[in-house]
């Protein structure tokens, strides 16, 4: 079990993880959570109402990272469709953004956050002794599955991977390449990530 979920009667699933990778993944998941930022009326509105009409932003992120966890539904990079469709493309991508990217920001928070709390409990329950197996239920194994994967796209976008390629030649890395350990993360988080839809497959 070791490095690698596994299935546990119930539909869950569960890995074995010392103290330094309950704190590496807690660390990953508590930047994604300050990356994303708060909700739009903070965690407790007065008002569910105007939360739940609440528009959000019409324009990309500047940041890469937040462009690649929240991409526009419509592009045209290469402008193939012409200027004019891809105008519309660009008008279309704005409003679906408007309507939408609250609520792919709070899924996204949720997910980290129960990564965060099942850690806590984990570390917690395995104070002095090293580490500890963590269980999740389906549910759980769903959103730590979410959020692995945007902690790799988020790992991702910051060392500039692209396609297949790059990931290939991140395997030839100097050690003394300053992004080494980002390298030794992403590819980590890739190995726990493919263990645990391997787990959840019916």
């Amino acid at each position: 079990m070791p490095g690698q979920f596994e299935s546990i009667p119930g539909g869950g699933a569960a890995v074995a993880l010392d103290d330094v990778e309950i704190s590496i993944i807690r660390s990953l998941a508590v930047q994604l959570l300050e990356l994303i930022g708060p909700g739009p009326a903070g965690d407790a509105p007065d008002d569910p109402l105007a939360e739940l009409f609440a528009e959000g932003p019409s324009e990309p992120p500047a940041d890469p990272v937040l462009r690649r966890l929240f991409p526009d539904a419509y592009s045209d990079p290469e402008g193939a469709s012409g200027p004019k469709q891809a105008d519309e493309q660009k008008a279309h991508s704005a409003e679906f953004r408007r309507f939408t990217e609250n609520d792919l920001r709070a899924g996204k928070r949720e997910n980290a956050l129960a990564v965060v709390r099942s850690l806590d409990a984990l570390a917690a329950e395995s104070a002095g002794e090293g580490g500890a197996v963590l269980k999740l239920s389906p549910a759980e194994s769903q959103q730590w599955l979410r959020a692995l994967n945007d902690l790799r796209l988020a790992i991702g976008s910051r060392l500039e991977i692209t396609d297949e390629d790059d990931t290939d030649l991140l395997y030839r890395l100097p050690d003394s390449d300053p992004r080494k350990p980002m390298v030794m993360a992403y590819l980590w988080l890739g190995g726990l990530q493919e263990t645990l839809v391997t787990t959840l497959l019916p």
